[in-house]
């Protein structure tokens, strides 16, 4: 296992500025922050659009064709529809009950059961068998039926629509076909169907009910004769014409009766009363009787002889005539009075009893007249009984009969509540296919189903393939734009003819099929990925430089090898040294030997500046080629490096080193310890953004200065902000034609 590699810093010449501190160069990890919210502004929807625009208008215009042509050979289907009216208030028959009803607040549900009884196999079996509908395939019974009982299965007509419109008592039927004719025969004999067989339902119904009743009328007949007759025997046991008015006399008397009874009770406790305080013997109980007046009377007359006599004594002797006459009438006064107590007490009593005697006579009367009452009442419930059962067998056997004679009227008539509004008539207008109206829905959905799918499309998409995106999800910086050169098995070779001005060949890229503005589309986009670089930090000047990606086939042997001609071109030397000793390429692109190079210098020692390669068409640049492929250089590249480039430094401008892809290898990780910098190659459309996240996560943790990315083989239309690659032709070709002018 490789030991560590320490970092070590570039040697600086003194005239170069201060160095920062590293971290300064550092961009923040794509793995340690969350990456931002992908937010789609409408622009670029339609900048997705315009560049899938010959897709979408390809897709649409054939799903258009298709609709017309599908449209145009599929037979016209005409649709021909009467309507039905219903009238709620209209009633269901000429006489009693049925004349009086009025229409309810149903109509929801009662017009929702009238849809499915037009739909009902009664209604639409008679019309299917008319217009042999089952023949012609029109008709058809239940999937689940079996063949023998497929002549009593439920008939369903496929193209019938039975429909309300809201808010009104109306049905509309409707009824399809490819023969106008046929379809508004067969709407308007389902509607007269319909109307036929709510009318048997009704007819049924009234003749059903009548049958019953007339079964019942003998039954009530004998029953009512019955309660007549019983009734009528009951009147003779009474022996009285109206069992009803005799109840009435005894009731009247009786509550007479207990009026009087009540008062002689009342009066007898009076009477009572009375007798007990005469018979105490006070003269206050005696002057409350009903005697009470004469004898207060008798007492004042006894008081006044009592005070004459007290004055004669005062004024005579008992010896003078005076005194003696008033002692006489004081003593008679007194001999009344008591005389008068006496008879008093004797009428109270005599009263008492008399209201005793006549309280015991009211009461033995209220008796009788209650018993014979409560027996005559008696005999009147089951009177009554008797009476009210007789007048209800009457009033049912009359009334059914009545009933009888108004069904059978009712049953015969056949009301105008459900009409025919509007018969159904030959539609002039096929109803499908409407040709325009499949031809709009066609655009309108093909449009949006390709618009929806090359949105989606580039959504879903996870590679990378504008720098916006790269800035917004990997919070990295992207330092170039490389356009797509067609058929890229481009090598860099010295072009046969082309000289510079030294009367040296020209070292250009090559490309089977590339043509010359191509070429200077690609020259000019390496020459600002070299400013890129090189000027983006005056402060320090970047004197060694790793060219890496995330995996295989990105481009970056190319871009290393065409970035070093660069540079070289400004007369600035340059060192490219192949660093991917797994499969090297440069010594193919430059057309040197590969033999030597980078492997040799690790493992045998050798001095490194003998393996470098001068190239015929650029002088500064020299090749470092990677020389035969070998696993045990591999190992040795981190510590060879480091006095290489060291020495390396001091004699070139700019040293570019070419390692092999990051993931999965553990060179680049090496390497980028040791270069002032390092950029990651990757190519538009096809790198993974989770590749070049790891990568650059990785470059990171080491602490590597990264420059940015580089996105290798764009196209115009990947994204809106490369519309620009678009003028390169075009300017060049305009270039090249005023040279020629």
């Amino acid at each position: 296992m490789l030991e560590p590699l320490a970092v070590r810093p570039l040697p600086a010449p003194a005239s170069w500025p201060a160095q920062p501190a590293v971290e300064s160069w550092r961009i923040s990890s794509p793995l340690s922050e969350p990456a931002a919210a992908a937010s789609v502004s409408l622009s670029e929807y339609l900048w997705i659009i315009k560049r899938h625009r010959w897709k979408i208008l390809t897709f649409v215009i054939a799903t258009v064709a298709a609709t017309l042509v599908v449209s145009s050979r599929i037979t016209p289907v005409y649709e021909s529809t009467a309507t039905i009216d219903i009238d709620r208030r209209m009633p269901t028959g000429v006489l009693g009950e049925e004349a009086m009803q009025s229409g309810t607040n149903d109509a929801d549900q009662f017009l929702a059961t009238q849809v499915k009884l037009v739909q009902s196999d009664s209604v639409l079996r008679p019309v299917a068998d008319r217009f042999k509908l089952l023949e012609n395939g029109d008709a058809s019974i239940p999937d689940d039926v079996k063949p023998a009982d497929a002549a009593e299965a439920p008939i369903r007509l496929k193209k019938l629509k039975v429909t309300r419109p809201a808010n009104t008592y109306l049905m509309l039927i409707s009824y399809r076909s490819t023969d106008p004719h046929l379809a508004a025969g067969v709407s308007n004999a389902i509607a007269q169907s319909y109307i036929d067989h709510t009318y048997n339902i009704r007819y049924r119904s009234s003749a059903s009910l009548s049958a019953f009743m007339e079964k019942q009328l003998e039954e009530l007949k004998a029953k009512m004769e019955q309660s007549s007759a019983a009734l009528a025997q009951f009147e003779r046991e009474l022996n009285v014409i109206n069992p009803e008015e005799k109840t009435s006399i005894l009731s009247a008397r009786l509550l007479q009766l207990n009026t009087e009874y009540t008062n002689a009770q009342a009066d007898r406790v009076r009477k009572e009363a009375a007798e007990n305080s005469v018979r105490g013997g006070s003269l206050e109980a005696a002057q409350v009787s009903a005697q009470g007046e004469a004898l207060k009377r008798m007492s004042e007359r006894v008081d006044e002889a009592q005070v004459r006599f007290a004055d004669v004594g005062e004024h005579y002797g008992p010896n003078h005539p005076e005194y003696r006459k008033a002692a006489a009438q004081l003593a008679e006064a007194r001999r009344l009075l008591d005389s008068a107590r006496q008879n008093i007490a004797q009428r109270v009593e005599v009263e008492y009893r008399q209201a005793v005697a006549r309280e015991r006579m009211l009461e033995n009367t209220v008796s009788q007249t209650k018993a014979e009452f409560d027996r005559l009442n008696a005999r009147s419930f089951e009177y009554q009984s008797l009476k009210r059962e007789a007048e209800a067998d009457k009033k049912l056997y009359e009334e059914l009969v009545r009933k009888i004679k108004e069904a059978g009227i009712n049953a015969g008539f056949q009301n105008s509540a459900i009409r025919v509004a509007d018969p159904a008539r030959p539609s002039v207008k096929p109803v499908f296919p409407i040709i325009p109206l499949n031809v709009a829905l066609a655009f309108v959905f093909s449009s949006l189903l390709a618009i929806g799918v090359a949105v989606l499309t580039d959504v879903m998409d996870t590679t990378i393939r504008d720098p916006e995106q790269v800035a917004r999800t990997l919070k990295a910086e992207v330092i170039g734009n490389l356009p797509t050169v067609k058929s890229w098995r481009g090598r860099l070779a010295l072009v046969a003819g082309g000289e510079n001005g030294n009367g040296h060949r020209e070292l250009v890229l090559a490309s089977e099929s590339s043509t010359e503005h191509v070429r200077h589309g690609y020259e000019d986009a390496i020459r600002s990925l070299r400013n890129s670089i090189l000027l983006a930090d005056f402060e320090r000047n970047l004197h060694s430089l790793l060219v890496t990606s995330a995996s295989p086939a990105e481009g970056k042997s190319t871009v290393a090898a065409n970035l070093a001609l660069a540079h070289a071109r400004q007369g600035r030397r340059t060192l490219l040294i192949d660093a991917d000793l797994r499969r090297p390429s440069l010594h193919k692109r430059f057309q040197i030997p590969a033999a030597g190079g980078l492997a040799s210098v690790l493992l045998e020692g050798a001095d490194w500046r003998t393996a470098v390669a001068a190239t015929d068409g650029v002088p500064e640049l020299h090749i470092l080629p990677a020389g035969a492929p070998s696993r045990r250089a591999t190992d040795l590249i981190g510590k060879g490096l480091v006095p290489l480039l060291d020495e390396a430094v001091q004699t070139y401008d700019l040293v570019i080193v070419d390692a092999p892809p990051t993931l999965g290898f553990a060179e680049p990780l090496e390497i980028a310890t040791i270069v002032d910098g390092v950029i990651v190659v990757a190519r538009a459309g096809e790198t993974e953004r989770k590749a070049v996240s790891s990568v650059l996560a990785s470059l990171q943790r080491l602490r590597a200065n990264i420059v940015g990315v580089v996105l290798n083989q764009i196209q115009k239309n990947m994204a809106d902000t490369y519309h620009y690659y678009g003028y390169y032709g075009k300017y060049y070709h305009d270039r090249d034609s005023e040279s020629a002018d």
